[in-house]
């Protein structure tokens, strides 16, 4: 069944400056999250500079929301309040679920050339999860399904 679809708005990602000054750029955020809802904010970083982005989101707190960090290439170090601590390297990923309330931080590290190349995506908690416990998960990359499409594309399924 093929479903056409009308492409509503086109968004250009914003350079900007996050945690104690990270490099980023912002597909979408603030402004535009009535458009995106359930979606907060999507920041995508990547950088061969280790200046971009080796200091970090040290800690910090987030409540009623989840956030999902996907790693393409290097490595990120994480530690909560609830005593999660870990690295997620290229191909995992990272869910972190607010909740009632968590302190984190967030420390890219990049890889051996000095890369790190990834996206974080901000999920709204519904009305009736807000206030649910924290929790974390790192997930790596050889527990993440992969298929093949006929043409040859490669989908990793993350989520769902």
């Amino acid at each position: 069944m093929k479903i056409n679809r009308t492409i509503k708005k086109v968004f250009s990602s914003k350079p900007t400056l996050e945690g104690s000054g990270v490099h980023l750029k912002r597909a979408f955020g603030f402004h535009e999250v009535p458009m995106f809802d359930p979606f907060l904010l999507l920041d995508d970083f990547r950088s061969s500079n280790p200046e971009d982005y080796i200091k970090g989101f040290p800690w910090h707190p987030h409540r009623g929301i989840e956030t999902i960090t996907y790693v393409l290439r290097g490595n990120v170090a994480h530690g909560d309040s609830m005593g999660n601590k870990g690295i997620i390297s290229s191909g995992d990923v990272q869910w972190m679920t607010a909740g009632s309330g968590i302190i984190h931080q967030e420390m890219p590290k990049g890889d051996e050339n000095g890369y790190n190349y990834g996206f974080q995506l901000w999920a709204n908690l519904p009305k009736a999860d807000k206030m649910m416990s924290p929790r974390y998960r790192d997930v790596k990359s050889s527990e993440i399904p992969e298929i093949t499409t006929a043409k040859g594309a490669k989908i990793k399924i993350i989520c769902g």
